[in-house]
Order: structure tokens, then sequence, then C-alpha cells
């Protein structure tokens, strides 16, 4: 396989929606299939009319898109898999508006695929293992920090509160939490780090736990302007934040506080491909 895929190559492979379909069903059963109603290997052929496939033998039909994004969706399969391919295609990702005037959808439509895609993203990439080095810190979201001098509380008001957990050099995982509290901050650690885990943090108070919950941890002093004491920082942390905020001042404008999940499904997707970003779209397309 070509080691990027361009968006010629996109339209050679997928020039009608009879072609996406049939990539579609032979991704998630193959060239034969057992028949669920009468039992037979056989094959099917694609309906004339509606987008299915019924069985050589006694006509069952198997219905593709059911399951998927698309499902009960009238937008044609191609411009579903053209929006996959911007999503995987841009680093700052995808506004509605901008796929509204790519796709010649309405903006309601186009605000629909965008979060369905998202959430399909965050599916396939699921919860990837922290078992080396870690590194945990939060940020916020949205809002507005006070006008006043010399503040270095966290949080405001209106700001919503993400918490990441970082293989060092490898994948991330990103969660919504309530406030910053250490009930909000813990227990995801503890869901998905095993004991013994090499963690570093900055000084927030809650992290301090960790030690008495049998992790091997380390802090970096922030207030001090201590960023980094050997390997002990979270600098790969910090790194994703401001990319993160980046992509959503200049793309998003704003993102609710509802909806912000689905978007760090989409930002820790593209991360955690970072090393094979031609892949991205083919994983998307083999993962029905």
């Amino acid at each position: 396989m070509a080691t990027t895929f361009t968006v010629q190559d996109f339209f050679r492979r997928f020039n009608t929606d009879e072609a996406c379909l049939e990539h579609l069903m032979q991704v998630r059963y193959g060239d034969s299939i057992e028949c669920p109603k009468c039992g037979k290997d056989r094959k099917f052929h694609k309906l004339s009319k509606v987008p299915a496939y019924a069985c050589s033998n006694c006509g069952h039909h198997i219905h593709p898109m059911v399951g998927t994004p698309f499902e009960r969706s009238r937008t044609p399969l191609q411009k579903w898999f053209y929006a996959m391919y911007l999503f995987t295609t841009s680093r700052h990702g995808v506004a509605a508006k901008e796929l509204q005037r790519q796709i010649g959808v309405t903006y309601k439509c186009a605000w629909r695929m965008c979060h369905e895609i998202r959430k399909y993203m965050g599916e396939v990439d699921g919860i990837p293992p922290m078992t080396d080095h870690i590194e945990v810190d939060e940020t916020y979201i949205g809002g507005k920090r006070p006008k006043v001098k010399g503040f270095t509380g966290r949080g405001a008001k209106g700001k919503t509160v993400v918490m990441g957990i970082l293989e060092r050099g490898g994948e991330i995982y990103t969660q919504v939490v309530p406030s910053a509290a250490g009930k909000n901050l813990i227990p995801p650690i503890v869901a998905n780090v095993p004991k013994g885990t090499k963690v570093s943090t900055d000084e927030w108070a809650p992290y301090k736990a960790l030690t008495g919950l049998g992790y091997r941890h380390a802090t970096v002093e922030h207030r001090s302007k201590e960023y980094a004491r050997g390997e002990v920082h979270v600098n790969g942390l910090e790194g994703f934040w401001a990319q993160l905020k980046r992509s959503i001042n200049g793309t998003h404008i704003h993102v609710s506080r509802k909806h912000l999940p689905a978007y760090l499904a989409e930002f820790e997707y593209r991360f955690n491909m970072r090393h094979h970003p031609e892949w991205m779209f083919h994983r998307l397309l083999m993962s029905f």
C-alpha cells in the first residue's frame, strides 16, 4: 500500500456509493457468508434499489450499514467516506461549516456527520494500555480565567475540566471530569494504570495519594518554574493540551461540555496514530 492516500486515490477507489457499499460489505462479511436464514454458505448479490445484499439461495437481506455511523442516514455513502477522509487528513479537525461547504449538505446534516465520525473514532481507538511510565495532568477548556494580576489558581467559571493519562512516548487517554478534586482524578488512574507503574505529575495536591496506592510517583514543581527533572515531567501532555486548545480555538471556536468528549476522542485518535498517519483513514475503513 502507498504511504499516502491522496484525494485522487480516494476518488479512484470510492468513485460511487456502490463502491463504498461494496467495501463495507466486504469488510464486515467477506466473500462467502453463512446465511442467517437458510444456513447455507452462499454469495450475496447487491439489490438494485436499496443499499442491501440478498442471499442467492433464499433471498434473505443483509444491510451492511446497520450498526455503523451511516445507519438510518439518507446522506450518500460516498459523502460519509469522504468526510472520514477529511477528518484523517486534517491536523486541526474539521468544522461542520467546512464539511457543509465541501460535500454540499445542510449545516444540520454536516454537524451530525461530524459528531458521529468523532464518536466512531473514539470507538475504534478504545482505551490504550498504560504500563510503563505515564504522565497525568488536567487542563481547563472553555470559559474565561479571571483578569486578576498574579492569578495562579486552577479553573474558572464556565470551564470544563479534562484529565489526561499519557504513556511516555506512546498513546493518550482523556476524560471529562466534574472537577479537579482527587475523587475525580484518582479513580481513572486506578482503573487504567497497573500498580507499580511510574507516574509523573505536577504538584497538584490530589496526586499525592498515588504513592500510597502503590504507584512510583514523582512530581515537578511548576509553581517554582520547574518543568523537568530528568525523566520526571508532564511535557508530553502539556504539548497535547496546547495542540487541542489551538485546534478548538482556531477551527471550532467553542465546544460545549456536553459534546467535548466526542472532540477529545477525535484528537486522541489523531494523536495515537501520529507515528503512522498514512493508516488513519484505512484503520477507520477496516473497523466497521
